[in-house]
């Protein structure tokens, strides 16, 4: 990406540099410097995608905030002792929103944002005003594009009415209803603009996106400009892209936390049902959008597929033989010369600005850091045990734990052997007790960590062992999902030679099945079909066939509101610690409610003397392991309220003028 942004910059980069500034007043006022000449920067295909190509290096990775960052804040995740107790997870945990801004660590704050730079520190959403302005001034000046075919001009105003409506969407599932930007502004101009609600900005994205899709191409490859830029192609913005995220907004908009049109957070969702009320309207529209991107997907025309599940050694994420992609691809790549993650399923990315980037630091906050075994900074990201035990159900299909917490029994659970019979994705994702994480043979001093020990009293959880509470499981698990367990000081996987490359796509095709389906469940239930030739139902054991999974249990079809929790439940395995859990729980009005509000350890012993080095861990029998909170050490209680559904603007935004109000509650 970064070579291509400079192939089409030459001539531009100094007409741009200027609409740079820090606060959104300066992004969008116009100031006597941010005149662009479109004799210059507008008059031929590869100058205006210069100006676009900006835009896209302006996209921030998630994983690549700053040294040490965070960016998974529902129940899903839980950071260590020490340093993690004052990381963006735990600032959330407390409910202290205005953390965002106080702390570089997420993608959603930079200390200095420099929209032109090719520094991965210095990217944030915060650019939102800059790109929504620069896709205006793009907007405006379309016409003067004459040196241009048909094809050209189609695929300059796609983009800009993407990212137009791209960057708006961003903040509005952060903080809501916002004012929508469609034309650059005068400096002279009263800036009076009033703030939408969620609904009426969703409506003007939808418009955007729509207008986006007829214009783009389903494949750029194949496309008279895309072969001239073949292999630099792969972060363009499509039709599928575009019809996804259309599909994305209405869907938000039909969600119960906006769907009574003014994003009021209402309080006892789940006792009360509120949380199964969508708008059906929005949610039909939102399905007939996500129904054509999959018949898209489904034609061929499309680079995208879903990538193989299919392993040789699913621990070490070693693909079968004849495998021609990777589901662990979709998150990292090893050995392959620090290649851009994706694969075949990726639809939606930013750049990666630098090789070798991933090293240092993301790759070394997922595992134990006991007798420093993941080298430097003391922080780590783990799963919560209620979220796994709730996400990851039975290879049968079954849910381990119902909507309510429950124990479902019809699972076929075995509380004696918890790790068996589980969901393949569970054994792609999680170090679970008896888990081999290092494959090197290790020094003596560390032979007894080879294996871990996650049991209640194991060498990795905490007791009164001060190294342990700080640097291993506070719960129980690792997690191994966007970092593989080889990360470490003795198999070597972030060092030079592992060529690791981390990034999180902000959408990829897995995605668009689940938001379909969860659309068509709002809108009638299992049976719903729209725009495909897949149902609802469809769309969700289309997923769970990739990985070899039980699909949807028939007793949960006929109940609209029970297919809902499996559909929603399916979203929390296939997309975890992806970065999407907190939006799901807000917009579904779960934040506030049991038992999506706390944070628990999971207590067990082992039984007899399982030898973890010939046989599966996962075969190993334990006791005392109960998969409800109840059976578990809560953590971590979220004492949420209704403010706390929708993040607080800066003090510096809301003062500009009365039109913007700060979010209710803060």
């Amino acid at each position: 990406m970064k070579k291509f942004i400079n192939k089409y910059i030459i001539g531009v980069v100094g007409l741009t540099l200027s609409l740079g500034a820090a606060s959104c007043t300066d992004y969008l006022d116009k100031s006597p410097d941010s005149d662009v000449s479109p004799e210059t920067a507008f008059k031929n295909f590869t100058n205006f995608q210069g100006f676009v190509e900006e835009i896209y290096n302006c996209i921030p990775n998630k994983e690549s905030n700053m040294w040490c960052t965070s960016f998974n804040w529902g129940e899903d995740e839980l950071m260590n002792t020490g340093l993690g107790d004052n990381h963006v997870t735990a600032h959330f945990d407390l409910g202290d929103y205005r953390n965002w801004y106080g702390n570089n660590q997420s993608f959603l704050h930079a200390d200095n944002p420099t929209p032109t730079s090719t520094d991965k520190y210095a990217h944030s959403l915060e650019h939102a005003w800059y790109c929504i302005r620069k896709a205006n001034i793009g907007l405006e000046n379309i016409d003067n594009l004459k040196d241009a075919t048909k094809e050209e001009k189609n695929f300059i105003k796609g983009q800009l009415l993407f990212f137009r409506a791209w960057w708006h969407h961003q903040q509005m599932e952060w903080f809501g209803g916002i004012p929508y930007i469609d034309r650059s502004l005068g400096a002279d101009e009263v800036f009076d603009l009033p703030r939408l609600s969620f609904k009426e900005c969703a409506e003007k994205c939808a418009a955007d996106y729509r207008a986006a899709a007829d214009l783009l191409p389903d494949n750029w490859d194949n496309t008279t400009i895309g072969k001239k830029t073949l292999g630099k192609n792969q972060l363009r913005i499509t039709k599928v892209c575009a019809l996804g995220y259309l599909g994305k907004v209405l869907l938000w908009a039909a969600s119960p936390l906006n769907a009574d049109g003014n994003g009021g957070a209402q309080m006892g969702a789940l006792k009360s049902g509120k949380t199964y009320v969508y708008d059906k309207a929005l949610a039909q529209q939102a399905a007939d959008a996500l129904g054509e991107a999959i018949a898209h997907l489904q034609s061929g025309e499309t680079p995208y597929k879903l990538a193989e599940y299919n392993y040789e050694n699913i621990y070490d994420h070693e693909s079968a033989k004849g495998s021609t992609s990777n589901f662990s691809d979709i998150f990292r790549t090893t050995g392959q010369s620090w290649k851009m993650p994706g694969t075949v399923e990726a639809i939606m990315c930013g750049p990666v600005p630098d090789v070798n980037g991933s090293n240092w630091n993301f790759a070394k906050l997922w595992g134990p850091k006991v007798n420093n075994l993941v080298e430097h900074d003391a922080l780590i990201h783990m799963p919560s045990a209620n979220y796994v035990n709730y996400a990851y159900g039975m290879a049968n299909g079954e849910p381990i734990l119902l909507a309510d917490g429950s124990l479902n029994p019809e699972s076929g659970f075995d509380p004696t052997h918890p790790f068996k019979d589980r969901d393949p994705r569970f054994y792609h994702d999680i170090m679970f007790d008896g888990f081999k994480f290092l494959n090197t043979t290790p020094a003596d001093e560390d032979k007894p960590y080879q294996y871990l020990e996650m049991f209640t009293g194991g060498n990795m959880v905490p007791t009164g062992n001060p190294e342990r509470n700080a640097n291993g499981s506070r719960t129980g698990y690792f997690c191994q999902k966007l970092v593989p367990h080889q990360c470490n000081k003795y198999d070597g996987m972030y060092n030079w030679g592992g060529a690791l490359q981390c990034y999180l796509p902000y959408m990829r095709v897995a995605d668009i099945y689940l938001l379909y389906a969860e659309a068509g469940a709002a809108v009638s239930g299992a049976d719903y079909k729209a725009k495909c030739a897949l149902t609802a139902l469809d769309a969700i054991n289309v997923l769970r066939d990739r990985v070899g999974a039980g699909h949807v249990a028939d007793r949960f079809l006929a109940d609209s509101k029970k297919f809902m929790d499996e559909v929603r439940r399916e979203r929390a395995c296939e997309l975890a610690f992806e970065g999407f859990r907190w939006q799901d729980l807000q917009r579904w009005l779960l934040l506030s409610e049991y038992p999506y509000n706390v944070k628990t350890r999971q207590e067990f012993k082992r039984v007899g003397n399982f030898d973890f080095k010939k046989n599966d861990p996962r075969d190993a029998e334990v006791t005392g392991f109960d998969p409800t909170i109840g059976g578990q050490t809560v953590l971590v209680e979220r004492r949420f309220g209704s403010k706390h559904y929708l993040l607080p603007f800066k003090e510096s935004e809301v003062f500009l003028y009365s039109e913007f109000p700060q979010n209710p509650g803060w």
